[in-house]
Formats: structure tokens, sequence, C-alpha cells
């Protein structure tokens, strides 16, 4: 049976849900026939829906919804699908030869390859496409029916005619059959780990003190946001009596997951705990269908988050507003911590018109704040004697403790009455710690918690989103330039550790969402899916959060250049791990996404981009998540090359150099190797001041310096480098007209210390003009 000229404008639903509806009604507006099967025992609601919303028919059997039909789209669960299609009033039944079948059912691959074989043999002439249809929940496709298929190319373009003169629906063909439905997988494992992480997160910052909604107002402005952070928690909050099926729905096609997992022999730790979690939750329906999730959770986590919810609410956007202008005017800013983010908030301070007076152990930054026209100093006690206010944003609380009240730290000099803003990231209970020492000094120097959030861009825009807690007195004496760094400004009840608790919740969903970001792509490698096309279009679907957004392009062009280090989240959510102990709090998911980041650490990944999480799940599994690029026209790489050196320029710069009597070239050894390969060339295993300047008044060309550093631990080796270069400094001034280069020698990048030594020079010696990278050295 070919399709008449009526069945070019029919569509069959077989099964059918609210998104089934709406396409439904697309397809109506655009001219076609609709017609559709529900089984009887189904939700009334969707054949409803098709009736009104859709114009459809309603048919008693899938046979007679897609007799003469061109197009059928096809929703079942896997228990059913065999019989919808192979049964005695099953869909083949009724099928024309050449109609296109879209199946949108979450099935296994291995299931859909049956079905499709199983098709192909009892049916000729059908063509089968394996379909993910989802809504669009981007900016760019909100409200868009967004429909993935895959198959043979001619089918799914052939499909592709049925859609595109269809209003709000986007439609997109991707790879072989089967792809579609490996990429819901990926979206689908996404979701399952996100809704538990936000339950998590929600219940810790409840015990923490904090308003649920308030935590959901900030955290839906952060980087720890996500689409089901945003759609869920509301749900939670107000006890949906339709968060029981959502649950049940993630249950479901997490398992299809696990499955598919199981099939292809790939770890997914962050799932496996996330599902028992879901199955946790849906313990609370057996017997007692109307039951609610919620009082499972609640008596796991020791909260009763819906009272937490009834409490009186206050709006800390408002009251940040109020507290900025009620607030005193400062210009003496002193700055200790310029890393990636300091930098950008100290450079935004000083176009913003404030004087800032900056300090950081790495000189070279130092350079470049001046070069902006901010003022140095040379330790946290030369930046803190005359400034009305410090900020901190060192790394950790180490660090924090050490330049406050280390060697040369800021407390002891402090003016009477100065503010202190602690921007950094640490504990609640070291925020509260420092506020009671401060008090102790007895000079009323405040204390202002203001941890914070956006980026390296948005901290140098001044776009951050800044949550702040403290005395009224010391948020009055701070709020303009906290003012000056934000965007988003939140002032959180509650004293000094307050902010840091929702600073906490932020960085718990942050570092889930980068590991669950790093466990799907590298899940999607694995199923030999195009991980940019799965990227893509995940950027449009509810797994997306802002962490997948911003940290995939890492993993799939490689490139771990920091940003964020993976030892970042190694520390943070090892303060959601103290915190939840002390709390008494139980934290799965986040406690697995924490072993993943010290995996990686301990895979010596620690001061890489926190995107190299994902080495881990390569490492495990052997795939590379590495998207492939775009292929290169030879001609044009060819033609972008600079021109062929006329002649080989090495006999010119030996000549140079040898013209050039006080240039000396100084080459520290890590290992002993180096110096039994040279001859006539001094060694030096001691470095003082006096020994070095013995060796430049002899105007050598060269001489070595053994450290034997490579036998040291990091830290030590670059301590020791440090040392050397100091006095190698110290000893050229004494030399007039001296100078010399610095060379790191050793056997193998491996064992060696780089970049560690690299930093430790460049830290005593200043920027260079480049590195020189030099996998061989001609020694005569």
């Amino acid at each position: 049976m070919s399709p008449s000229s009526s069945a070019a404008k029919t569509v069959a639903f077989v099964g059918a849900d609210g998104l089934s509806a709406a396409l439904a009604a697309s397809f109506a507006r655009s001219g076609a026939i609709v017609r559709f099967y529900i089984d009887r025992k189904a939700d009334g609601s969707a054949a409803t829906a098709l009736a009104e919303q859709g114009g459809g028919v309603r048919c008693v059997s899938p046979a007679e919804a897609t007799r003469d039909s061109a197009l059928v789209v096809v929703l079942s669960d896997a228990d059913g699908v065999d019989e919808l299609f192979f049964g005695a009033q099953g869909i083949v039944q009724g099928l024309c030869k050449e109609a296109v079948v879209l199946i949108r059912s979450t099935l296994v691959p291995s299931h859909l390859e049956k079905l499709g074989q199983k098709l192909a043999d009892e049916k000729k002439g059908i063509f089968l496409l394996d379909a993910y249809i989802f809504s669009g929940l981007s900016d760019e496709l909100k409200q868009n029916i967004v429909v993935v298929a895959s198959g043979r190319k001619d089918v799914a373009e052939r499909a592709g005619q049925f859609f595109s003169d269809l209003d709000k629906t986007n439609y997109f063909v991707e790879g072989e059959f089967g792809c579609s439905s490996k990429i819901r997988l990926v979206n689908d494992l996404l979701e399952s780990i996100h809704f538990v992480a936000s339950t998590e997160a929600m219940f810790i910052g409840v015990r923490a003190g904090i308003h649920p909604s308030i935590i959901y107002d900030i955290i839906s402005n952060a980087a720890g946001s996500s689409r089901i952070f945003v759609e869920v928690v509301p749900k939670i909050l107000s006890e949906d009596p339709l968060l029981i099926d959502f649950l049940k729905s993630l249950k479901k096609h997490a398992s299809y997951v696990m499955d598919t997992a199981k099939a292809a022999t790939f770890p997914l730790p962050l799932l496996a705990v996330a599902y028992q979690q879901l199955i946790h939750g849906s313990s609370a329906v057996i017997g007692n269908e109307s039951a609610s999730p919620l009082k499972v959770w609640e008596q796991l986590f020791g909260v009763n988050i819906v009272d937490a919810a009834s409490q009186q609410i206050y709006d800390a956007s408002k009251l940040a507003d109020q507290l900025v202008m009620a607030s005193k005017a400062a210009k003496r800013i002193g700055f200790i911590g310029l890393g990636a983010m300091g930098f950008g908030m100290a450079s935004h301070l000083l176009k913003s018109g404030f004087s800032v007076t900056a300090y950081d152990v790495y000189k070279p930054t130092l350079a470049r704040f001046a070069a902006l026209g901010g003022l140095t100093k040379d330790s946290p006690e030369e930046v803190s004697r005359d400034v009305e206010i410090l900020i901190i944003m060192v790394a950790n609380e180490v660090q924090a403790e050490s330049v406050l009240y280390g060697n040369a730290g800021a407390v002891s000099v402090l003016p009477a009455g100065t503010s202190i803003i602690l921007s950094s990231t640490v504990s609640p209970g070291f925020v509260t710690q420092l506020k009671g020492r401060l008090e102790a000094e007895c000079r009323e120097i405040k204390l202002v918690d203001a941890p914070v959030s956006g980026g390296v861009k948005r901290a140098a825009d001044g776009t951050l989103t800044v949550i702040v807690s403290g005395t009224d007195e010391a948020l009055h004496c701070t709020g303009r330039v906290l003012s000056a760094l934000s965007e988003k400004l939140y002032l959180i009840k509650g004293g000094c550790g307050a902010a840091s608790s929702v600073k906490m919740v932020n960085q718990l969903l942050a570092g889930v969402h980068i590991a669950s970001a790093a466990e799907a792509m590298a899940f999607g490698a694995r199923l030999n899916l195009r991980t940019r096309r799965v990227f893509e279009i995940i950027q449009h679907a509810r797994g997306y959060s802002w962490m997948f957004g911003n940290r995939v392009p890492h993993m799939l062009d490689n490139d771990y250049t920091p940003l964020s280090a993976v030892d970042i989240f190694v520390k943070d959510l090892g303060i959601v791990s103290r915190e939840s102990s002390n709390l008494r709090i139980p934290l799965h998911v986040s406690s697995v996404a924490h072993q993943l980041f010290v995996s990686g650490s301990a895979s010596g990944w620690g001061r890489y981009d926190d995107s190299a999480v994902v080495k881990v799940y390569e490492t495990l599994s052997g795939v590379k998540v590495e998207g492939r690029p775009p292929m290169l026209n030879k001609e044009d790489v060819l033609r972008s090359l600079p021109v062929e050196w006329p002649e080989v320029p090495m006999d010119d710069l030996v000549s140079s150099a040898s013209h050039d009597s006080k240039k000396v070239l100084v080459v520290l050894d890590d290992d002993p190797t180096g110096t039994q390969t040279v001859h006539d060339i001094e060694v030096l295993t001691e470095w003082p001041v006096e020994a070095l300047t013995e060796q430049f008044l002899k105007l050598p060309t060269c001489f070595f310096i053994l450290t034997n550093s490579r036998s040291m631990i990091a830290d030590k080796a670059a301590l020791l480098v440090k040392d050397i270069c100091r006095n190698l400094e110290a000893a050229a001034k004494t030399v007039p007209g001296i100078s010399y280069t610095v060379v790191l020698r050793g056997d193998s990048t491996l064992r060696g210390h780089f970049p560690e030594e690299a930093d430790a020079v460049v830290s005593v010696l200043g920027d260079m003009d480049a590195w020189i990278i030099c996998p061989f050295f001609l020694q005569d």
C-alpha cells in the first residue's frame, strides 16, 4: 500500500504526552490531518491535549491511527514497544509503503537496533528514524520544539520536509540510527545528577541557617545554576504534587542510562550514587501514591525544608541596595592576592577611581598591576599600613591566615577602624573564628564576609555576583567598594559566615556540575557520539548547567589552561565535606564529585583547569572527549607559514654571543647527569652570594649550578630555585656590566618540576619575553 494524496498530509501519533500535543498542534496549523492512538489505561490528559490543541482524531488502535499516514511519531516505554509495533492491531498492520516512522522512546541502544531490524524484516519499504524530541530551553530556542533525528541521511532529509513548514520547531539531523537516543541518554544522566545535587544543596543551605528562597534566588543567577535547579527547587519548596511524577520519570530514564553504561563497561560514579537517591526518594510512594518524596529526604537530612520556606522572607538584593545608598566613601584600598580573579577585581577598582595598593607573591603580576597605575608593595604588612579597606582574595584558608597573621602579616599594622573584606572561598567556620580574633585585637577592626562568583572576565568588568554578611557598621564602611565590584550584590542576614554558607552551596553545585559534565561527555564519547554535536544539543535541553556551557568547550579543545584549577575544587568541595560533617548532613553526590577532583589532583592535574577532571574518565575508560576540529585546507595552512629563512643563523648567533664577553649562561642542573656530560665548564654545588660573585668576576661564557632538585617535591624545588635566583641577582649587581641568562636543565619533564621551577625563576627575576623549551641541548 502506497500513500495516497491525503496521506502526504496525514500525521499519526502513537502514544503521547504534552510535547506530542504541542507538536501535533503545529502540524494542524500547517494544514496536516492529525490522528492519534493512546492506550485507554494511559493518562487521559495527553489524549485531551491532542484533541484540543492538535485538533486530532482519536483512533481505537495503532493500526487505525497509522493507516494511510506518511509520518508516524511513536512514544512508548521499553516494556510495551514490541506489542505496540507488532501486535494484532499494531503499528505495522496499518503502515503504508514509504511511510516514515519517528520513534522517540527512550530505549537502550541494543533494543533500538533489534526493533529496527525486526521492522525491516516484517515490513519492507518502511523508513525508521530515531528521534530525541524536547522543548527548547535556551534563549535561542526557548519554547520551540527541538527534533533531533538520526538514521539514514536520505530518510532524515525526507522527514525534514514534514517539519520545514512548522512554526516554533527546529529540526536537526545527527548521525546513524540510534544516535538521537544516545544523546538523550547523555541528557538524562545530567538531569538525574543535577536533581540530586540540587536537593543536597538546598538541604545543607537550610541547615546552615539560610532561608531556602534566598538560596534559590542567588544560585539561580550564579555559576552553580542549572535548568533542573531553576525548575525543581520551587516544586520542592511548594510540595508540588507533580514532583513525584517527575522523580519517577528521572529514575526510569536513569535506569536506562545505567543499563547502557553496564553494557558498554563504562563507569558512571556520579550517576550511580544519584540513582540510589532517586530510588530512595521514590520509596516514599510505596503503598501510598499521594505521599511526598520530601518526607523521605527530610528524614534523611534531618531538615524540614517546607517549614523553613514558610519563615519570613526578606529581599537580599534590596537590602544590599539600601546598604550601598547609606555607605561611607572610601578611597584607600589595600588588595592582597592578584590571582586570576583578584587581578581583575583590583584593576576594576582602579578604573572606578579608587586608590589601590596591592601585594602578591608573584612579581610579574605586580609589575602588570603597576603598569595599569596601581601601587605595589613587597609584603602584606606594607600594603596594610595606611588603608581604609583591606581586601583579601587569596586561594585558601592557609594563605588567608598567613597574609593576616604570618610573618610580615597585615593585622599587626592595620589602622584602628579598618574594614577587612574577605572574598576568598573559605569555610563559614573559618570566617566566624576570624571575626572573633579580630575583635580580640580591641582596635575596632571590622570584618565583611564577601565571597564572589562569576569568573575572570566578570571580575575585570566589575559584574561579579557578590554575597556579603557582617555587622551593620562593617557593611556601611564597605558598601561602595562592594558595589563597584558587582553586578548583583546580595546582603545575607546572620552575620559573618552566612555569606560563605551561601557560597558553599554554590560551590557544591558548581563542582558537581563540572564533574557531571565530564562524566556525561566521556559517556557520549564512549557511545561513539560526536562530542561537539552533543554539546551543541545539550545547550538547548534540560540537562544544561552554567558550568556545562562554560567548561565543556575546554574539554572539547583539550585546552586546560587554568582559569580555575582542579585543586580549587579539591579545596572547595573539601569545605563542603567538612561542613556537612559538622552540620550532620549526608551529601552523597557531592562527596563523589570531591573524590573525582582529588583523583585528578593525585594524577598530577591539580594545577590544570578544573575541566581537566574529565581526564579521570579518559584515563579510566580510554576514551577521548576532545571534539574533532574542522578539517584544515593544506594549501591554506602552507600559505600561512612564514617564508623560509634565507640562511642558517647559528654561526652569526654564536659570533654575536662571543663578542658580548659579559653575557653569562647560568645553567641550573636538576640532576648530576648534565654536569657529567660537559667539560671545561665549572660546576658549583653551593650558591652563596660570595661564590656567585667570584664566578661572575671570571667572566665565563657559562657555568653550572648542581641543584639536585629533581629528588625534591615540587614546593621544595621551587623554594630552592628562588633562593638561587635571589643570590644570582645580588651577585650580578656587584659586577659592573654583567648580564646573565638562566637555563633550567633536566633529563625529563616527566620527572622534573615543570612549570614550577620556571615559575620560581620568573617570580624572582621578573617576566621574560618568552620561555624556550629545548628537548635537546647541544653541549660541546
